[in-house]
């Protein structure tokens, strides 16, 4: 009979899955405290957050055998909550700077990822890039129409400009 503890946790995961744009399994057994509030820190500016628990409670989460590969060892939940890939980019960042981190495996809307394609993901834009992006190719034509029109009054400038230094030699 499982223990009440167990099964809050379960329910307690159950909807940060289904709260979490992505989610990823990592292994943090070569990391010390210190580099882990360090991680905890970066993952909350971008609207993520890491989940400490135990291996057979993640697996009833998510359903049994999804994830079984990757639940050996000492593992973590990182959640993204706001945005698929910020919390991505920020794991991977803190990743390349510390070289502690095993990224396994993730979960995306059901679909189960390979590392392979978590890091894909994390080189992706992110939601405040791609809305800048969509700024400047909005506003792009608009510069070019202003340019246009002011094309016509520059031109009669540099004409009169033209005849004045003329004029003056």
């Amino acid at each position: 009979m499982p223990s009440q503890k167990n099964l809050d946790q379960v329910k307690i995961l159950q909807d940060k899955f289904a709260a979490a744009k992505s989610a990823v399994v990592v292994d943090y057994s070569g990391t010390s405290v210190n580099d882990q509030v360090e991680l905890r820190a970066a993952l909350s500016e971008v609207g993520g957050e890491m989940f400490v628990t135990k291996n057979t409670l993640i697996d009833i989460a998510v359903g049994k055998g999804k994830l079984s590969e990757s639940l050996e060892g000492m593992n973590a939940l990182v959640f993204s909550n706001e945005d698929a890939v910020a919390a991505l980019k920020a794991l991977f960042k803190f990743h390349e700077d510390h070289e502690k981190l095993v990224i396994k495996q993730g979960v995306m809307e059901d679909k189960i990822l390979t590392a392979e394609e978590i890091q894909t993901l994390s080189k992706l834009p992110g939601k405040e890039e791609l809305l800048t992006m969509l700024v400047v190719q909005l506003k792009g034509p608009a510069n070019g129409l202003v340019n246009v029109l002011k094309a016509g009054q520059r031109d009669l400038v540099y004409a009169l400009r033209a005849v004045r230094d003329q004029k003056s030699e």
